[in-house]
């Protein structure tokens, strides 16, 4: 017989339902998970404008993307520039904290990427990436869990495989029962009622999951040993290390804990990260750094940054070369913009990747920003199936076929 610690779980909450009406916090247990390098997927929920974190600086697309754009288009020659990537693209200055790692060679970006999959409707299009089988959403698996699938090594345990930071598994992640659902440290807990006779009922479980040695009784003390793992790491949490400064927002919040339970060697294979709030058809920027976008894209490069700087300079040693992360949404946005200073719904986008083994620069073949270029009339092309840059991440391991430039 085999059990997994979801099975646990289940078990458990009744067992300690019965003596005092109890709840495990936002946890789903599965046995076994990969060890060692650990892929982060951030999913940026509403459709992010490439066009205003990546834009052409100069070349016949720089005309072509103004006379698009006059209130939106980022500035090239100005006192809030844009930073030079390979030609012809800038970085928006509001993203100027991922332009050191770029340097670096520490982050890539492939435009006119995304979704080959005529959708605008954010549920359909986010539904079909996490599958990743666009057009069909009758998938039994997420494109997540079967990357663990493959990558997991077999007898492996681990006592947090996969993490969702939120209350909820995200699509990528369907079929796969490893996952935990995490707001915070602090709500991953065995709550068992009054504190005062906690410590008694968790001994008391400790000695009903101690008195055997089959799967259920392994999977009890593994699912135990979590919650005591997770609850040091409250009682005494590490500070960033390399000098790393998230932001106080939730969002730097959610990276942190990321970075947190990766120098926990738990285990941790796969998290994802949902950011939200990048539908922005109305009043998208007031100035290049200034306005809702420039301020959405200004807190994620600084918590990618922090999250990267935290594991290069922990003492645990190159966590950062174990690291991969992939920053999509479900599509890009019109190529010009509206009447309300804001962006619609559009096609080829932005994929961003950072970490330790990615190959930096900007890699795939921009079609190109001409009327008789677009997309449907209106869009960026895509030219690179996101899939295309996401199969790196089998074995964590980002490798372009066609650099730019």
């Amino acid at each position: 017989m085999t059990s997994t610690r979801r099975e646990f779980m289940v078990g458990c909450s009744a067992a300690v339902a019965a003596m005092a009406g109890t709840r495990l916090s936002l946890a789903a247990f599965a046995a076994d998970a990969s060890e060692g390098d650990v892929l982060v997927v951030v999913f940026l929920r509403g459709g992010m404008d490439g066009l205003s974190l990546l834009a052409p600086m100069d070349g016949p697309d720089r005309a072509h993307y103004v006379a698009a754009r006059p209130e939106l288009a980022l500035p090239a020659p100005s006192a809030q520039a844009m930073s030079p990537l390979a030609p012809p693209f800038g970085l928006s200055p509001a993203a100027a904290p991922l332009y050191p790692l770029y340097q670096s060679g520490k982050v890539a970006f492939v435009p006119a990427s995304g979704l080959v999959h005529d959708t605008r409707s954010h549920f359909d299009a986010q539904e079909y990436m996490e599958l990743g089988t666009p057009g069909v959403r009758s998938t039994g698996s997420g494109w997540l869990t079967r990357h663990l699938a493959t990558a997991s090594p077999a007898g492996v345990t681990a006592l947090i495989p996969t993490l969702a930071v939120g209350n909820s598994q995200p699509t990528s992640l369907r079929g796969q029962w490893g996952t935990v659902a995490m707001t915070s440290p602090d709500h991953f807990n065995l709550d068992t009622g009054p504190w005062w006779w906690r410590d008694v009922q968790r001994a008391t479980l400790r000695r009903l999951y101690s008195a055997g040695g089959g799967a259920v009784f392994t999977a009890g003390n593994a699912a135990l040993d979590a919650v005591d793992m997770v609850e040091a790491m409250v009682a005494e949490p590490a500070p960033p290390a390399g000098g790393a400064a998230y932001p106080e927002t939730e969002m730097g919040r959610q990276f942190h804990l990321v970075a947190s339970l990766i120098k926990q060697d738990l285990g941790l294979g796969v998290a994802t990260v949902d950011v939200g709030g990048w539908d922005t058809h109305v009043a998208q920027a007031w100035a290049p750094t200034e306005g809702w976008f420039p301020s959405l894209v200004r807190e994620l490069s600084t918590s990618l940054a922090a999250l990267y700087t935290d594991l290069d300079g922990s003492p645990a040693g190159a966590w950062s070369n174990r690291l991969t992360v992939v920053v999509l949404s479900e599509f890009g946005r019109r190529v010009r913009d509206n009447a309300d200073r804001g962006t619609d719904h559009g096609h080829g986008n932005v994929l961003v990747l950072l970490g330790g083994n990615v190959v930096g620069g900007v890699h795939g073949r921009w079609p190109g920003l001409a009327p008789e270029q677009l997309y449907d009339g209106a869009d960026v092309a895509i030219t690179t199936d996101y899939r295309t840059a996401a199969a790196g991440c089998r074995s964590l391991w980002y490798s372009p076929a066609q650099p730019m430039g």
